[in-house]
């Protein structure tokens, strides 16, 4: 196992120029000498002066306000030299800091690349403590984990080259990831933090109740080979997630009761040869999930009980060839699902039971060459657009 254990750049507060500590002093006793010279000589000055008519200038008086003008400036200059020395042992304790940091950084991505895999655990753990405590390169620790999940990996455990330990370090790091994204007010959160998973393996992974508000979640070009990788619960309300290019051969990808309020999920040019995608009782009140250019040859996408008040989902020049598209019992208020351009030769797109009050469901220049449109026992209210396209001979079961 090999890890990135390049030390981060250290990043803290700039500590301003100073003068040397040695300097202080004679330039204080200079400018004290030359205050008590003015103040003789003005002193001097009174006492010989004429005074004509007027009362003289007692001596007493003239050193009581001697000694407090002494007083006073050495009480500033006191002032200005413990405001130096506190920022002086600020910032060689802010270098301290971050030396230490550094070193947390080294050891845990040391850890990482280590043989045994409790070893693993404990680096992941050290990994992430470190990114809650040094806020200032916490995405270069996100990034770590990030690139652990991006390394070769086997999943079967019995197959050649297959590492001891290995599935349950990266579910730990897939863990760890979706408890600091669950509270975007949480000062440790990684709500807006970038997450680079492309090309990586998959074959499981919980990721339920994470809040994604911000920044990119990546899977580009993933495999997702067996397992379940669980979004229930999840909310989309900025940011990306993308799926682009990712392979489902075997698992599953559940966002089933996600909300989706804002955003974009891309499963653009997704390959879809015998996993799946849930959108069961998903709410979609804006945003957009884009499936365009997809390919469906077995199972495909369900989204069950799912509510779309706003946003789209497109479908637009994907290829169904055996999997289907299933919107049983949803309900269509305000969003556009668009199969524009799609090909369809032995699938089917299920709409039954579903409700539509509003909205645009549109198979505009989509080409059927077996499969079945399936409206039964649905719902159309008037506001409702079902814009059919050009096909004309397809069995389509009206409610």
């Amino acid at each position: 196992m090999s890890t990135d254990k390049r030390r981060p750049k250290q990043l803290g507060r700039h500590t301003p120029d100073l003068w040397p500590v040695w300097l202080v002093a004679p330039i204080a006793l200079v400018l004290v000498s030359a205050l008590a010279y003015g103040l003789y000589q003005g002193a001097d000055a009174l006492l010989t002066a004429d005074n004509t008519g007027k009362e003289p200038v007692k001596v007493p008086d003239v050193i009581k306000t001697t000694v407090t003008v002494l007083t006073l400036a050495g009480a500033v200059l006191a002032g200005l030299y413990a405001y130096r020395k506190q920022l002086l042992d600020e910032g060689a304790s802010h270098r301290a800091d971050a030396t230490q940091l550094a070193d947390r950084y080294t050891t845990a991505a040391e850890q990482l690349g280590h043989d045994q895999p409790a070893v693993r655990l404990a680096g992941v753990y050290a990994m992430a403590r470190l990114a809650d405590d040094w806020p200032e390169q916490r995405q270069v620790c996100i990034d770590v984990l990030c690139a652990y999940l991006r390394m070769p990996y086997e999943p079967d455990p019995a197959a050649a080259g297959a590492v001891k330990g290995e599935r349950e370090v990266r579910l730990t790091i897939i863990r760890t990831i979706r408890d600091h994204l669950r509270n975007p007010a949480a000062p440790t959160t990684w709500c807006g933090c970038d997450l680079d998973f492309t090309g990586a393996v998959f074959d499981g992974g919980d990721f339920r109740g994470a809040v994604f508000s911000g920044g990119v979640v990546d899977f580009s070009q993933a495999t997702f080979s067996g397992g379940v990788v669980n979004f229930i619960g999840a909310t989309v309300s900025g940011g990306r997630v993308e799926f682009d290019g990712a392979t489902f051969s075997g698992g599953v990808v559940d966002f089933s009761h996600a909300t989706f309020s804002g955003g974009r999920v891309h499963f653009v040019r997704g390959r879809f040869s015998g996993g799946a995608v849930y959108f069961i009782r998903a709410t979609f009140s804006g945003g957009v999930v884009d499936f365009i250019i997809a390919t469906f040859s077995d199972r495909g996408v369900a989204f069950g009980g799912a509510t779309f008040s706003g946003g789209t989902v497109h479908f637009s020049r994907s290829s169904f060839s055996g999997g289907g598209v299933a919107f049983d019992g949803a309900t269509f208020s305000g969003s556009t699902v668009a199969f524009d351009g799609a090909t369809f030769s032995g699938s089917t797109v299920a709409f039954d039971r579903a409700t539509f009050s509003g909205g645009t469901v549109a198979f505009d220049g989509a080409t059927f060459s077996g499969g079945t449109v399936d409206f039964a026992d649905a719902r159309i209210h008037a506001e409702a657009s079902i814009s059919w396209g050009p096909f004309l001979a397809i069995p389509v079961n009206q409610p």
